[in-house]
């Protein structure tokens, strides 16, 4: 039996469609993470009424996703990711569901490749997304997870969802551009459009050609050495960061929008720049212990090969004490606090 995750949009909405016209047994899994205030809300019992209407069994978890995120010192979107699919695992393993559905489609696919090319990647993510893979969980790995859509542009699903006479919730927060894959989406694709409307097939034909050029092992050892160059390139002159000294008069609310860390200039002490070595650690923002840099690359999905090129901040007191990994979050012991008189902002660029 298949596990289908149901946001509410229009694209979820489709895959839930295309199931079930299949016919197969299917259930349902909503996430609430309680981001959008009523809306979410909304969100839920719209899910709820389709799969009552419809007879399908239905699982619905609210998270605290900013609490989580605080804690873990990560991004709200990592944050959601990463307790969508381990709540996705938790009710394969109890309910016995063979397989997790989700509704990534081409142009999600476009957008992750341009992610990743400007964060940096490796072999990996130039190859996009599969149409089918695992669970992105370190406890789940082992459970499968398809993505009946991936061949699918949004001009398809709108046209699927039109024919259905579907309807679907539309997340306000899609039109903003406060993260990187909206920026993705609302600006820079309507430009790629201009120049070529079929831009989203095209990214995607060239992701599928790379898989299959690595698969068949077509001059690999060349590949490796262009996308280590292309790595290193790429953090060189597309994340770059800046870090400045700033007053703080401690009654301030403490902000740290995607793309920005700020921390406590005296609690830094002296401080270096530099990359991941054996033997760093941090203790994330909000976590009760130190974990070994290596097990944060881990537990945050980094690919093995863009390790050496994300960009820390560490003490020069003890190299080894990682004070913020850029672009992602700081040490628990340079918070910024009511006493705090002098910050470092660090704000990357260009992501």
């Amino acid at each position: 039996m298949l596990l289908v995750a149901v946001s509410g949009g229009i694209d979820s909405m489709c895959l839930a469609q295309k199931v079930r016209l299949e016919g197969g047994p299917f259930a349902v899994a909503h996430c609430n993470f309680g981001l959008r205030g009523e809306e979410s809300d909304a969100d839920e019992a719209f899910v709820r009424a389709w799969c009552s209407l419809n007879g399908i069994p239905l699982h619905v978890k609210r998270f605290d996703t900013q609490a989580f995120a605080t804690a873990e010192g990560i991004s709200v979107e990592m944050a959601a990711r990463r307790l969508r699919y381990h709540w996705f695992g938790e009710l394969c393993r109890e309910h016995g569901y063979e397989a997790v559905a989700v509704a990534h489609n081409a142009n999600d696919n476009a957008e992750t490749l341009l992610l990743n090319l400007l964060r940096g990647t490796g072999l990996r993510g130039i190859t996009g997304m599969k149409p089918s893979g695992f669970l992105p969980d370190p406890d789940y790995g082992d459970i499968p997870l398809l993505r009946p859509l991936l061949a699918m542009t949004r001009a398809d699903i709108e046209a699927f969802a039109a024919d259905q006479g579907l309807s679907w919730r539309d997340d306000s927060t899609n039109a903003q551009n406060d993260y990187k894959r909206n920026k993705i989406r609302n600006l820079v694709f309507p430009i790629f459009a201009e120049i070529n409307p079929s831009f989203i097939q095209t990214l995607n034909r060239d992701m599928e050609r790379f898989s299959e050029e690595m698969t068949a092992g077509v001059a690999l050892d060349q590949v490796q050495r262009s996308a280590v160059d292309q790595v290193q390139g790429a953090v060189d002159q597309v994340q770059e960061y800046t870090i400045t000294e700033e007053e703080w008069d401690g009654t301030k609310e403490v902000k740290q929008p995607e793309g920005m860390l700020i921390l406590d200039k005296e609690k830094a002490g002296e401080w270096v720049e530099g990359r991941w070595e054996t033997g760093d650690w941090i203790r994330p923002l909000g976590a009760p212990g130190k974990k070994k840099m290596q097990d944060w690359f881990t537990d945050h999905h980094i690919p093995a090969d863009e390790k050496p090129f994300v960009p820390l901040l560490k003490s020069a007191r003890d190299p080894h004490h990682v004070l913020a990994v850029v672009g992602h979050c700081i040490d628990h012991s340079v918070r910024v606090t009511k006493s705090t008189r002098q910050i470092l902002r660090i704000s990357t660029k260009n992501l």
